[in-house]
């Protein structure tokens, strides 16, 4: 049986050239549907990297309670002194708490080739914002110095939005500011510009903090954190990791995005499965003398199903590979921005992995084995003689 079924693939493998124009149809079909699925799921996974990548497990985010964003959380001063003094929280050299308190506001720039403008994050820190985010690195220029109206912008917006470049000055709500330096992080963090955090509040009327950041003392300081502030009648708060937090802000877009690719590509899988049972019903017909001629000689019906089988699956395979293949070009590491949690605009890079190929690849075979079944079973099961005089 396994020299019947090699001799038989063999056989149809070499007449795929002469019908190469149907079998184009399934590499063409599956290579749209692969790539589809992959480069939707790139970007979910893209986006998932980026702000992951943001939050450390030894850094608390403490917002007021039941925020479920840091644009709507609110601390006041006193609240955010309190926060800062909580038991667990690990000490500098000089014995002061490793500690930020942040305020974010939004603010609106132009993308480069739009007329219209996005929210982007203006954030205002502490000192001891840069010691709690270590792979940050100004890549050009210089900080802000505190006291002044000056901006250190992420690459991200850097990048992508126009009046964002050294020594241009940007206005916002009234006042001018002049960005003075840009930074990498690789991460969320790069979607922002930073101000020193009384410069933002006294220019946008704030008197609060949007939230805490505190270094973690070992790895109980976390508990110790939130089992000493839920103790505190004084302020109302949630505790928890940089990781959990970013972590959930993903939660809803991936799912989004998980269920426009299942829709997209069950739409195109379908078109794909129909067009790979017409290709294999063709190629079947086009060899039905010479099926029936081998099956005359002795060859069994089941080399014929898995002859018919190993070619679908291959030319499935072909496809799968060429869709995959689009995709990382056209698509991985390409940077875009989307509308993140806060409601600013989050600039991040599509990401093909190879879990995401793989999964394309697995879905290109399945329509390959469904579309070449029926044909396959068809042609076992066509009677010699009957074949012998339709040819």
């Amino acid at each position: 049986m396994l020299k019947q079924t090699i001799a038989m693939t063999s056989l149809g493998l070499r007449s795929i050239p002469e019908r190469w124009g149907p079998s184009l149809v399934i590499i063409v079909g599956l290579a749209g549907v692969v790539a589809v699925f992959t480069a939707l799921l790139a970007m979910a996974e893209g986006f998932r990297a980026t702000l992951e990548s943001t939050g450390r497990a030894d850094v608390a985010l403490v917002t007021r309670g039941g925020s479920s964003a840091e644009l709507n959380s609110g601390l006041t001063r006193d609240q955010g002194d309190i926060v800062k003094q909580a038991p667990g929280v690990r000490t500098d050299a000089d014995g002061r708490p490793l500690a930020s308190a942040e305020m974010i506001v939004i603010a609106e720039l132009i993308k480069s080739g739009e007329e219209t403008g996005s929210n982007i994050t203006v954030r205002g820190v502490e000192p001891a914002a840069f010691a709690l985010r270590p792979q940050l690195r100004i890549v050009e220029g210089r900080a802000f110095q505190p006291g002044l109206r000056e901006l250190l912008v992420g690459r991200g917006v850097a990048a992508q939005f126009e009046g964002a470049g050294i020594g241009e000055a940007l206005r916002m709500r009234g006042s001018d500011w002049t960005v003075v330096g840009v930074f990498e992080s690789g991460d969320a963090n790069e979607s922002e510009m930073w101000a020193d955090v009384e410069v933002a509040q006294t220019t946008f009327n704030r008197r609060g903090y949007s939230s805490v950041r505190l270094a973690l003392d070992g790895a109980a300081g976390l508990q110790t954190v939130k089992d000493a502030l839920a103790a505190d009648p004084r302020v109302n708060v949630d505790v928890e990791t940089e990781q959990q937090y970013y972590s959930g802000q993903t939660r809803q877009f991936r799912d989004t995005i998980g269920i426009l690719a299942g829709v997209v590509t069950a739409i195109m899988a379908l078109g794909a499965t129909f067009a790979a049972l017409n290709t294999m019903y063709a190629a079947v017909g086009a060899r039905t003398r010479e099926i029936a001629t081998l099956r005359a000689l002795g060859f069994g019906g089941g080399p014929v199903v898995l002859s018919v089988m190993v070619e679908s699956l291959l030319l499935a395979l072909a496809g799968g590979i060429v869709g995959a293949l689009l995709a990382w070009l056209l698509f991985n590491n390409m940077a875009v921005s989307t509308l993140g949690a806060n409601f600013t605009q989050v600039v991040f890079r599509f990401t093909v992995t190879p879990e995401l190929v793989q999964r394309g690849l697995i879905i290109a075979l399945v329509i390959g084995m469904i579309g070449g079944l029926l044909p396959a079973l068809r042609a076992a099961r066509l009677p010699v003689t009957t074949a012998l005089r339709a040819a």
